[in-house]
């Protein structure tokens, strides 16, 4: 019998919408699993909203809202969005269902019984005016440590200093300002300090948790593990705890049971199984695994298995861990507006473009990684648009115009050679994948369009079809069967992208099971082909830059003139940049290339020792608005960060004919807007008669090398 795979992602709290943080698990979770899928294996994938506790229930009083109206609401816009990011769930519930509420006191009942479940009186902040005990966000005063002002009762957002809410000078309210009391009550506690044991033999299981993670938890058996509060006072929005008075579940309790509650909902609903015991029970030889942020691994790594093991239920076997996103190189934040809403990302751009940039990212640890707004775009132009895209585009257009959609059979020749190249490396694709190293996963996807796209420049099938049509059909054929192929790597990365590639290939989709099997040609070659068109058009870099408008102290002031600085002298420079923009390719100009006219005067050596010339290599390509002749160039120079140069051999070569070729680089022209955009170096061209213009290449050198 094959085994049986269940895969959560964390559950997104319901008091708002979801942001492209969170995505970042949603998107590494769901990859995995349409992986999973496309190798044949039984695989369900569950998530929920967390909908209770105080926040909540504050939340939906402000908006008039009874908290059930409140998490409807919510529970529609996350279910929107994980629909159009492509998070392909089998079921996405609610933890305020009839499911979980019924767990939740089968596994309270099931700890209380095996004497894990402790009253204690414990001393907390109550608001009198309110009449309710404050969480500690719900406390405001100021640091003891740096006197910050209006900082909450757990820690300080200026220095980072934690406190008890005991510690804050003048502590008040956040409700209704008013100074809170201490006041005891009674509450329930889950012996966590008795499993110590069990816990650490369970860090110790390989691929359980991350090796690092693992080794940082152990600060806390050495401080001795601390007995969990698992109770709160009311008024609270959550399940009341049996046999209790007004006491109600700690939202940390039922939200995890929510995974469970979501499997028992997805059984009732499809009769894909009996109920969610078949996955969950402790003898279920079932696969269970969460991916997580590493914010909360103490939580899944600590309480929830021993909770799980003492109610006699299925402990996790994997516990997936990621890092936090920044933007721009900082954390995320409102105030700068880089807490984009997923919503507004996919207001504007397709989702194709950041599940690329992510998996392009994404490591199996729990490493920070940076969504810089150009990185973002320039890497997608570059390896997704311009090559996976570009090499489908081409090849499938000439294969349906002139040559009627009909492709060849296989043969032997260097387009064989080139398909079977690539075939051998699904086995590194497949095992990047499993082990969610999918940063190396589109590395290797994205060499194989290279190969390819450099495979098609060599045979020229442009120039074939003029004079031996079949072939150009031939080399076409190979070329679709290598978009065939990648199509089938990328559909766990961009389903949607891919699902439009199959269609114009005219072919089912293909797997990583059938690859298991798969021998050259790819392709049914006796099927014609559908209708091709662009996969995916550019990011634009206006359509990018918009999702974080600059903030007022941004924004590029307008240059005025200065002072005795006539009008006329700008538009002297104007004129002077529109002359530039359209000079001859072969003109000294900033990325324009080599010198061209009458053989110049001699110079001395120390003339020409004056030039930095090195090694670059061209990372991405697109084309200048309104200028037929420049190219936007992103050069690695072997610098901290690649250089922009505008080059004008828009004329003699196409932005995806430069994207990754080597070139000579003077490094140390003094930079020069063209058409808006600042060039910061220049190309060196030969000049080739008829032909135009020939980069000049240092040959396979690393970029940065100097060349003399």
């Amino acid at each position: 019998m094959a085994e049986k795979i269940l895969v959560t992602s964390a559950l997104p709290y319901a008091n708002g919408p979801i942001h492209i943080g969170h995505a970042v698990e949603y998107i590494q979770t769901d990859i995995y699993v349409r992986f999973l899928r496309s190798c044949g294996k039984d695989v369900v994938y569950f998530c929920a909203d967390d909908t209770h506790g105080t926040p909540i229930e504050l939340s939906a009083a402000k908006q008039g809202l009874k908290p059930e109206e409140f998490i409807a609401g919510i529970y529609a816009l996350h279910k929107r969005d994980f629909e159009e990011l492509g998070v392909s769930v089998d079921w996405f519930h609610s933890t305020n269902s009839p499911e979980n509420r019924s767990y939740a006191e089968l596994i309270y009942g099931r700890l209380k019984e095996k004497g894990d479940i402790e009253k204690r009186e414990i001393e907390q902040t109550f608001c009198e005016k309110d009449q309710r005990f404050l969480p500690d966000r719900f406390i405001r005063g100021t640091c003891p440590n740096c006197k910050a002002p209006d900082q909450y009762g757990d820690a300080c957002e200026k220095c980072g200093k934690a406190y008890s809410p005991t510690d804050l000078i003048e502590p008040k309210c956040a409700l209704c300002q008013t100074p809170p009391v201490r006041k005891h009550s009674t509450h329930l506690f889950f012996k966590l300090s008795r499993h110590e044991h069990f816990l650490q033999d369970l860090l110790q299981k390989p691929g359980f948790l991350h090796s690092g993670l693992a080794t940082q938890l152990q600060g806390f058996f050495e401080k001795g593990l601390a007995d969990w509060d698992i109770s709160r006072d009311g008024p609270y929005f959550g399940f009341a705890i049996p046999g209790e008075t007004d006491k109600y579940f700690y939202v940390w309790l039922d939200a995890p049971i929510g995974y469970i509650a979501t499997t028992e909902k997805w059984a009732k609903e499809t009769g894909k199984a009996k109920s969610a015991l078949d996955y969950w029970s402790a003898e279920s030889p079932s696969r269970i695994i969460h991916f997580i942020g590493k914010d909360i691994v103490y939580f899944h790594a600590l309480f929830w298995p021993a909770v799980l093991k003492v109610a006699g239920l299925h402990v996790p076997n994997e516990i997936r861990v990621h890092g936090h996103l920044t933007v721009n190189g900082e954390k995320m934040s409102k105030s700068r507006g880089t807490l984009v809403a997923v919503r507004t990302y996919l207001d504007n751009l397709d989702p194709s473009y950041l599940r690329f940039f992510y998996a392009g990212n994404l490591g199996p640890g729990p490493e920070d990684f940076d969504l810089n707004l150009n990185d973002f775009r320039l890497r997608v132009n570059g390896e997704l648009v311009n090559n996976v895209g570009n090499l489908a585009n081409r090849a499938l257009t000439m294969l349906a115009g002139p040559l009627e959609k009909r492709l060849a059979p296989g043969k032997e020749g260097p387009g064989k050679a080139l398909v079977e190249a690539a075939l051998a490396r699904v086995p590194e694709v497949r095992e990047a994948f499993e082990k969610l190293e999918y940063r190396s996963a589109i590395k290797i996807i994205v060499e194989i369009s290279q190969a390819a796209n450099g495979f098609l420049q060599t045979q020229a099938p442009w120039t074939q079809i003029k004079t031996d049509p079949e072939a150009a059909r031939a080399t076409l054929s190979d070329a679709a069967d290598v978009a065939y192929l990648l199509g089938a790597l990328l559909t766990p990365v961009i389903p949607k992208v891919t699902e439009k590639l199959f269609a114009q290939l005219g072919a089912p989709p293909l797997t990583f099971a059938a690859l298991e099997t798969a021998r050259y040609p790819l392709l049914d070659r006796s099927r014609p082909i559908g209708t091709p068109e662009p996969l995916l058009p550019r990011l634009e870099e206006v359509k990018v830059n918009a999702l974080i408008p600059p903030s007022p102290e941004q924004a590029p002031a307008q240059e005025a003139p200065k002072k005795g600085e006539k009008k006329s002298e700008k538009k002297g420079e104007q004129k002077a940049e529109k002359k530039l923009a359209e000079a001859p390719a072969t003109q000294a100009s900033p990325g324009a290339g080599a010198g061209a006219g009458g053989e110049p005067g001699e110079i001395e050596y120390d003339d020409f020792a004056k030039v930095s010339l090195k090694a670059g290599k061209i990372l991405a390509a697109e084309k200048v608005a309104g200028a037929d002749k420049l190219l936007k160039l992103t050069v690695d120079l072997g610098e901290a960060a690649p250089r922009t140069i505008v080059s004008g051999i828009a004329l003699a070569y196409t932005p995806e004919q430069v994207t990754g070729r080597r070139v000579v680089v003077v490094t140390n022209l003094k930079p020069r807007k063209l058409k808006g955009i600042e060039s910061k170096g220049m190309l060196l061209t030969a000049e080739t008669g008829e032909k135009g213009l020939s980069l000049l290449d240092p040959g396979d050198v690393p970029p940065g090398s100097l060349v003399k």
